[in-house]
């Protein structure tokens, strides 16, 4: 008896002349979406059939179902040392994300949780170098790099790179919503600021952490000129750089260089869906609270 009241009433529902309008909006909401999506995807579709088919094939825009494999992804491999490419890529940029998080989230605690004179105004001139451009510190950092003998090494690499202001902002605004009570109760157990900072405001900051993970991976994963400008070797150069020797100045290698951006792509797609729900969570949270 229950089901069937709820099919008359969803019945009822759909015959209803007032439920209509919303339900032609909902179908033109999803409609729009649809294409969006569809618009958003299509580039990675295109990329995903270049690097599964010869060159020749789709220079010549003539190719078959039989001529779809996986040559180009060895053949990327063999032309060039991509899997140096890739392992630099990794080191650097999992270095450059923890470096990140470590140094800005042990700022964002001193300038959210910590009384000290002058503190709102240290961190107003800290956030105004956001307006700096890259362009304007490039060549004094790297004169400064190439002073310290660091030049065309990991170092180069990742520590210049290894603080952000945006990080430090983002994290000052999600310990602002954390309730102060909790220094307060472990103050008064001998707790230091360092263990607090460490052992109670970090755990409880897992989805802005995460969040910031994310971007700062991605940030530093794609990064193209700081790398170009700083190594020389081929045994420093990351993704991005490599990819760039698969276009020359006559033609380009169409099939390896989509390839190569297929599985550059790889490791950022992996921990965006490993952590999307703290990534979601995190941008909901990260603006909310404050005193």
């Amino acid at each position: 008896m229950a089901i069937q009241a709820e099919a008359a009433a969803g019945r009822a529902g759909r015959d209803n002349p007032q439920s209509r309008p919303a339900t032609l909006r909902r179908l033109l909401l999803h409609g729009v979406l649809i294409l969006g999506s569809g618009l958003m995807l299509a580039p990675f579709f295109v990329m995903l059939v270049v690097s599964l088919v010869p060159n020749e094939a789709f220079l010549s825009r003539d190719f078959s179902l039989q001529q779809f494999g996986f040559a180009n992804y060895f053949e990327t491999f063999q032309i060039a040392p991509f899997g140096r490419y890739y392992l630099n890529s990794l080191v650097v940029a999992t270095s450059v994300t923890v470096l990140q998080i470590l140094v800005a989230s042990a700022a964002a605690f001193a300038f959210s949780r910590l009384r000290f004179w002058g503190r709102d105004l240290i961190f107003l001139l800290y956030l105004s170098t956001l307006m700096i451009p890259f362009l304007v510190t490039m060549i004094p950092n790297f004169l400064i790099v190439k002073e310290l003998g660091w030049y065309d090494s990991y170092y180069a690499l990742i520590l210049p790179t290894a603080f952000s202001v945006f990080s430090t902002f983002l994290l000052r605004q999600y310990f602002r919503g954390l309730p102060l009570e909790l220094d307060e109760a472990a103050r008064m157990d001998g707790a230091t600021s360092l263990r607090i900072w460490w052992q109670i405001i970090m755990p409880l900051s897992g989805p802005v952490i995460a969040t910031l993970a994310i971007f700062n991976f991605q940030g530093s994963w794609n990064d193209f000129l700081w790398p170009l400008i700083i190594t020389s070797s081929a045994e420093m150069r990351t993704i991005p750089i490599g990819l760039a020797s698969f276009q020359g100045q006559y033609s380009t290698e169409w099939g390896l260089l989509m390839a190569g951006s297929v599985i550059a792509l790889l490791p950022v797609l992996i921990i965006y869906i490993l952590a999307q729900k703290r990534f979601v969570e995190g941008i909901t949270l990260s603006g909310m609270g404050g005193r």
